[in-house]
C-alpha cells in the first residue's frame, strides 16, 4: 500500500511539473501547489523534507556577507580582518569580548566565519579612515538558500556553495574591491524579560544563551551541519543548545558592535542605552539615514538610531528616529536622522499594539503617529520635508520632489508609505515582476489596487530620493537599506514573494552602486550587503528553479503565437 501511494505521489507529481514547465508564472505554480498539498519536490522549509512547511520563524544559520570597497583597504576595513585564521571563533579571548562570557561549544580552530558584531567593526573603521559614503543594506531574513533561489531563477544557471551568481550585488566587482564571506547570527541570550515603561530589564541574561556550534549547524552556509533541530534553538520540549535570533538584537549588533537579547534595541543585556554607527557619524558630522520596504520603525531601521528594551514600542522608535521626546529619551531628544523613508503608512493599531507599547501609546496607527508625522514637518515648525501616500498622487513623483525640495531647502526628508491592510509594507514585486503573490503559508495572497502599486514608490525608488538629500552633505554621509519584505515573504514561507523581494533589494543595490560610480568612487566609499538572520529554506531540486524564467518565456511565446493565429 505505502508503494502504491508513493507511485501515485511521484506520477502526480510528474504531472504537475509538466503542467508548471509550461505555466507562464513557474514560481507562482510552484507555490500555490506546494501550499496546496503541504508538500513539494523542489523545495520546503524546516527541518521535514516531507512537509513543506515546518518552521516559518528564524534560525541560527550562517548569513552571507558582500562587502564592496573593502579589499585591500587596510586592517579593520578589509573582510579578511575577521574571516578564516582572523575569525573570532578561534579565539576564546575574542570570543569573551563580543560576548561578555565564552560561549558553549563555540570555539572552532577551524572556523572561517566573521561574527555579525565585525560588520559594525568595518564601519567603524571606514568612519575612522575617512571614508566619505558608508552604506550597509540589510536583507531582512535572507540566508545564503534564499540568495541562492532568487538567483538561480534570474540566472537560469545552478550553482551549489560559494558566493554564487546571477544578481547584481553577485555579479558587481567594483573594480575588483569586492570581498565574500559568511558571519554568525547569535543573540546575547533570549526570554529576557522587560518593562517597557520605566525601561528596564528585569531578568538580565535571560533563559538561554547563544553561540554558535559548527558541528551543528555547518561550517559554512550551503554545508548543513549534523543536528537539523539545532539552529531553530529545538531541543524535545525545551530550549536547545543556542538561542536563534531574532531582528532587533542582529540588527543593533550590526550598527553598535553590541550583542544583546532579543528584542533589544540599542540597549546591552543590561539594559544600559549604547552607541551606533550612526550616532557616531552623526558626531563627525556626517549626514545619515534610512530605508525600508517595511514600516520605519520596525526593529531594522529602529536600530540604526533608536533606543528601547523593546522592538515592539514603535511609535516611541519613530519619535527616536526623528529627534522627538521619546520614552528612553523624554528630556533631551536623540538629534534626529537626515532621512527616515519607509512604510507604516494607514496600518491601524491592535490590541497587542496596545498591550506593548506601554503607557504613552497613542491610539490610531501603530507604526508612526500622525501627530509624530505632523510635528516632524517643516510646515509646522518642524525639520523635515514630509512625504506621505496621497490618494492620487504617484509615490515615486511624490516621493522624488520631496527629496528635490529638502535638498534645495536644506531640510530633512522624511517618507512614510506602504499597503495599510498588510502592515504597511511595500507591495510584494513577486518574482516574475507582476506584483500578484501566490498563496502563502495560510493558503491566501495579498491582492494589491491599482492605487498600491501607483501610490507607492519601490525600494530603489527610495534608495534614489534618500541619496539626493544626504549626499548634499560635503562631509559625507551613513546610511541604511533595508529590503524587510524578505523576512515577511521568508515567514510566510513564499517562495515567489521572497524571489520578488531579493530582487527588488538588488534593484536599491544597483542604485546604490551606481551613484558611487557616478560621483565618487571605491577608494572613499564602502557598501556591505548582508542579512541580519536566516531562516530555512531548503532547495531539493535547484534546477527547477533555475529552469523557471526560460519555461516561463516559452510559455509566453506559445501565447503569443496561438493569439496570433494563421
Amino acid at each position: 500500500m505505502k508503494y502504491l501511494t508513493r507511485i501515485l505521489f511521484i506520477t502526480s507529481m510528474f504531472l504537475l511539473f509538466h503542467d508548471i514547465a509550461s505555466a507562464a508564472d513557474p514560481i507562482r505554480e510552484i507555490q500555490n501547489n506546494a501550499v496546496l498539498h503541504n508538500r513539494s519536490p523542489v523545495l520546503h522549509w524546516g527541518y521535514n523534507p516531507d512537509n513543506y512547511s515546518t518552521w516559518t520563524s528564524h534560525s541560527l544559520r550562517l548569513v552571507p556577507v558582500y562587502t564592496f570597497g573593502t579589499k585591500g583597504s587596510g586592517s579593520g576595513i578589509d573582510l579578511k580582518s575577521y574571516t578564516k585564521e582572523n575569525s573570532p571563533y578561534r579565539s576564546s579571548d575574542a570570543l569573551r569580548q563580543i560576548y561578555g562570557y565564552l560561549p558553549e561549544n563555540s570555539l572552532n580552530p577551524q572556523a572561517e566565519y566573521l561574527d555579525n558584531t565585525n560588520i559594525a567593526d568595518m564601519q567603524q573603521a571606514a568612519l575612522s579612515a575617512g571614508k566619505k559614503h558608508i552604506f550597509l543594506v540589510i536583507f531582512d531574513g535572507m540566508d545564503w538558500q534564499t540568495t541562492q533561489a532568487a538567483a538561480l531563477y534570474y540566472s537560469g544557471k545552478v550553482y551549489k556553495k560559494g558566493r554564487g551568481h546571477g544578481l547584481h550585488f553577485l555579479d558587481y566587482t567594483a573594480g575588483d574591491t569586492t570581498q565574500y564571506g559568511f558571519a554568525v547570527t547569535a543573540p546575547h541570550n533570549e526570554e529576557t524579560e522587560t518593562n517597557v515603561n520605566d525601561q528596564t530589564v528585569l531578568n538580565p541574561g535571560g533563559q538561554l544563551r547563544s553561540g554558535y556550534n559548527s558541528a551543528k549547524g555547518g561550517p559554512n552556509p550551503w554545508s548543513p551541519g549534523n543536528d537539523n533541530k539545532y539552529i531553530i534553538g529545538n531541543k524535545g520540549n525545551g530550549f536547545g543548545e543556542h538561542a536563534y535570533p531574532d531582528s532587533a538584537n542582529t540588527a543593533m549588533a550590526m550598527t553598535s558592535g553590541v550583542k544583546s537579547y532579543k528584542k533589544a534595541l540599542n540597549v546591552d543585556h543590561l539594559g544600559g542605552q549604547v552607541s551606533t554607527i550612526a550616532h557616531d557619524a552623526q558626531q563627525e558630522g556626517y549626514a545619515i539615514g534610512i530605508v525600508t520596504s517595511v514600516p520605519l520603525s520596525h526593529a531594522t531601521p529602529a536600530a540604526a538610531y533608536a533606543h528601547n528594551v523593546s522592538r515592539h514600542d514603535y511609535q516611541d522608535l519613530a519619535r527616536d528616529l526623528l529627534g522627538q521626546a521619546s520614552i528612553s529619551h523624554p528630556h533631551q531628544p536623540l538629534t534626529g536622522m537626515n532621512v527616515v523613508i519607509g512604510g507604516g503608512y494607514g496600518f491601524p493599531a491592535k490590541d497587542k499594539d496596545v498591550d506593548r507599547q506601554g503607557a504613552n501609546f497613542i491610539p490610531g496607527t501603530a507604526y508612526i503617529t500622525s501627530e509624530t508625522i505632523s510635528k516632524a514637518n517643516v510646515k509646522n515648525g518642524g525639520q523635515y520635508t514630509v512625504a506621505v501616500r496621497t490618494l492620487g498622487q504617484n509615490g515615486h513623483e511624490s516621493l522624488k520632489r520631496a527629496a528635490e525640495e529638502a535638498r534645495r531647502k536644506g531640510t530633512r526628508l522624511l517618507g512614510v508609505y506602504g499597503v495599510g491592510k498588510y502592515e504597511g509594507h511595500l507591495p510584494y514585486q513577486t518574482a516574475n515582476g507582476d506584483y500578484q503573490p501566490a498563496n502563502g503559508k495560510k493558503d491566501v495572497a495579498e491582492q494589491y489596487t491599482p492605487a498600491d502599486l501607483y501610490e507607492n514608490p519601490t525600494l530603489a525608488e527610495m534608495t534614489a530620493s534618500a541619496i539626493k538629500v544626504l549626499s548634499a552633505d560635503k562631509e559625507g554621509f551613513w546610511m541604511m537599506v533595508e529590503a524587510g519584505d524578505v523576512d515577511w515573504a521568508n515567514h510566510d514561507t513564499n517562495l515567489d514573494n521572497s524571489i520578488g523581494a531579493v530582487k527588488s533589494g538588488d534593484d536599491a543595490i544597483k542604485v546604490i552602486t551606481d551613484w558611487v560610480e557616478r560621483n565618487s568612487n571605491w577608494n572613499e566609499s564602502i557598501l556591505i550587503v548582508t542579512a541580519d538572520h536566516g531562516h530555512y529554506l531548503n532547495l531539493d531540486q535547484p534546477e527547477v528553479i533555475a529552469a523557471a524564467k526560460a519555461n516561463e518565456k516559452k510559455s509566453q511565446y506559445k501565447q503569443t503565437n496561438a493569439s496570433s493565429g494563421p
